[in-house]
C-alpha cells in the first residue's frame, strides 16, 4: 500500500520522521527501489547511528519537571517516590531526567538492579536524616534475577505478573523490606506531548535542512543524524534494526555514582 501511494503521487523522495520501528519499515522500502530518507525522531533517544535524536530532549524537560514536582511533596513526607519514566528498552531518558531531577536511585534496564541494595540506598539516606528518597525508574527497569533468564522464561514471568508496570512491583517490594510508604507518578504519555523544547526545534531544523540537501544531490537512502555536534548522513543499510543503548561503562554513569546516585547495583 505505501508503495502504491508513493508511485501514485509520483513523489521524487520520502522522508520518513520516527523511531526505531519506522526506521525498519524506513529501511524495507529503501529495498523496495523507493528513494527515502530517514529522520530519527524518538523520545527514546535509542536510535543507533545518531548521538541524538529529536524529541528526546523535550521529553527529558517533562520527565524532570515530574521530579521536581515530586520533590516539593516529598521535603514534608518522609515516602519512598517512585518516578516510573518512558524509554521502551532503553535508560536513556531516566538517565538524563534522573540526574537533571536530582533523583536519587535510578535504575535502568542496562543496569540491572538489586532489590537488597536499592533499599540499602534508601536506608543510608534514613540514617543520614534525610526523610524522602526519590527514584527515577525506567519502564524497561529489570532486576538482576530477571536478567538472568531467558527470554522465554521472562516472557512467561511477565505473563503471570500482577502488575501493571515495573514502578508498582518495586513499590511493593520496597514496602516489605523497608516499612517506608511509597507512593507512584507515571507521566505517561504527557512526556510524548506538548511543545517542543528549543533545543530540539534547532536540531529537527538542521536535520530536515540537510535531508533537503541531500534529495537535491540524489542522495537517497541514508539517515540524518548527528555526530559530535556536526550533522552527518548515515546508510540506512548500517543503522536499521539496531539499537543504542547506554554503555553501563560510560562516564555520565561514573559522574551520577560520583555525586551520590545509587544504580542498584552496588
Amino acid at each position: 500500500a505505501m508503495k502504491q501511494t508513493y508511485y501514485k503521487l509520483c513523489l521524487d523522495c520520502l522522508v520518513i520522521l520516527g523511531g526505531n520501528g519506522t526506521q525498519k519499515t524506513a529501511n524495507l522500502l529503501r529495498e523496495e527501489g523507493l528513494n527515502i530518507i530517514h529522520l530519527p525522531k524518538t523520545i527514546d533517544n535509542d536510535i543507533f547511528g545518531t548521538d541524538m535524536t529529536f524529541g528526546f530532549q523535550s521529553a527529558v524537560n517533562i520527565a524532570t519537571n515530574a521530579i521536581d514536582c515530586i520533590h516539593t511533596t516529598a521535603t514534608s513526607h518522609g515516602r519512598v517516590f517512585i518516578v516510573e519514566i518512558m524509554g521502551h528498552k532503553v535508560g536513556s531518558l531516566t538517565l538524563h531526567a534522573g540526574i537533571a531531577g536530582g533523583a536519587d536511585i535510578i535504575l535502568i534496564p542496562e543496569i540491572p538492579y538489586d532489590i537488597k541494595k536499592v533499599c540499602a540506598a534508601i536506608e543510608k539516606r534514613n540514617k543520614a536524616g534525610k526523610r524522602f528518597t526519590i527514584l527515577a525508574v525506567a519502564e524497561g527497569a529489570i532486576s538482576k534475577e530477571d536478567a538472568a533468564l531467558s527470554k522465554k522464561e521472562l516472557k512467561e514471568k511477565k505473563a503471570k505478573k500482577k502488575y501493571p508496570s515495573v514502578a508498582y512491583e518495586l513499590a511493593e517490594k520496597i514496602q516489605e523490606k523497608t516499612d517506608k510508604e511509597v507512593r507512584i507518578t507515571v507521566p505517561g504519555h504527557t512526556q510524548r506531548g506538548g511543545s517542543p523544547c528549543a533545543y530540539d526545534r534547532v536540531l529537527a531544523t538542521r536535520l530536515g535542512a540537510e535531508a533537503s540537501r541531500a534529495i537535491l544531490e540524489g542522495d537517497f537512502g541514508c539517515m540524518v543524524g548527528t555526530r559530535n555536534q556536526e550533522i552527518i548522513r548515515v546508510p540506512l543499510s548500517e543503522v536499521a534494526g539496531k539499537l543504542k543503548y547506554v554503555d553501563p561503562k560510560a562516564s555520565i554513569i561514573d559522574e551520577a555514582k560520583t555525586i551520590g546516585i545509587s544504580f542498584g547495583d552496588e
